[in-house]
């Protein structure tokens, strides 16, 4: 338990503001987490989550961002006494929090590859498969389209241009092509998945398929420059950076063994009892 003399960081002042910015965020999306509502009664060994604030009153310590949260008794409690430690799944707090959101940016990013990649592999193909019978529709419909443009004109570039090429490519060609567009969104959804779900092979799996397409990536940028290039250079070089650096894969930084001590410090017991600022009024 935190000395009765020392200064106990009070949410919202001083150097524990910044601490407590993504737990203010967590409890804003999801509510406070409180534990003993459902108790009838509370016992003095409960005062690290809630206690007896007279007046008909409890107080209810977030679990999560360190609040205290008034509450009435039930009137029909589900138990005696609130939950013990063994009991109680404590929220994540501090930096592992900040990785869990940090993570979950980078699993939306996943998902709208796989969503991206998922509809070009559907439409690849289908192409592939029913090309025979779109051939002359479509070759009918650019002899009108260049007739009404009174020639060529630009039928022959742009999307146009590009289904006019996709004509003339090898059936087999385009079944590879659909299938590595497929296989690649099945790589981009399970990292997503992993990701969002907080998974440590997730980790590897996205630094390592990351890494290796900023090969081509820079290839691309070489011959041709644009706005969207660079921006998604930018973004997997900040991915691979941060999955590297702050999540200590490879060993680095202390590695796994790192990383836990760094959640035990922040998502502990221990966590909540250096930090224990009392109810309003207390």
């Amino acid at each position: 338990m935190a000395d009765d003399h020392e200064p106990v960081p009070v949410p919202g002042t001083g150097a524990d503001k910044r601490r407590l910015r993504y737990e203010l965020l967590g409890c804003a999306l999801h509510g406070h987490h409180l534990e003993g509502v459902d108790a009838a009664r509370v016992r003095p060994g409960d005062g690290l989550v809630v206690r007896d604030g007279g007046g008909g009153l409890r107080w209810h310590r977030c679990l999560r961002c360190d609040a205290w949260v008034p509450q009435s008794p039930p009137e029909r409690p589900d138990r005696t006494f609130p939950p013990g430690r063994d009991e109680i799944a404590l929220p994540l707090r501090g930096k592992p929090l900040r990785d869990r959101y940090v993570l979950r940016l980078i699993a939306l990013d996943r998902l709208l590859h796989f969503v991206v990649l998922g509809a070009l592999a559907v439409g690849v193909l289908l192409f592939a498969d029913k090309r025979a019978s779109l051939r002359a529709p479509f070759y009918r419909f650019m002899d009108l389209l260049q007739n009404g443009l009174g020639g060529a004109g630009g039928t022959r570039q742009g999307l146009l241009g590009e289904v006019t090429k996709a004509f003339t490519v090898r059936s087999s060609t385009l079944w590879v092509i659909g299938l590595v567009l497929a296989a690649y969104a099945l790589l981009e959804g399970v990292e997503a998945v992993g990701l969002w779900y907080g998974k440590r092979w997730a980790e590897y799996l996205t630094f390592v398929a990351t890494t290796v397409l900023l090969v081509p990536e820079v290839y691309e940028l070489a011959s041709r420059v644009t706005v969207t290039k660079v921006l998604t250079l930018i973004i997997n070089l900040a991915v691979v950076a941060y999955l590297l650096f702050a999540k200590r894969l490879f060993g680095l930084r202390g590695g796994g063994r790192a990383e836990a001590a760094e959640r035990e410090r922040d998502s502990s017991w221990e966590a909540l009892e250096r930090v224990l600022p009392g109810p309003a009024g207390k």
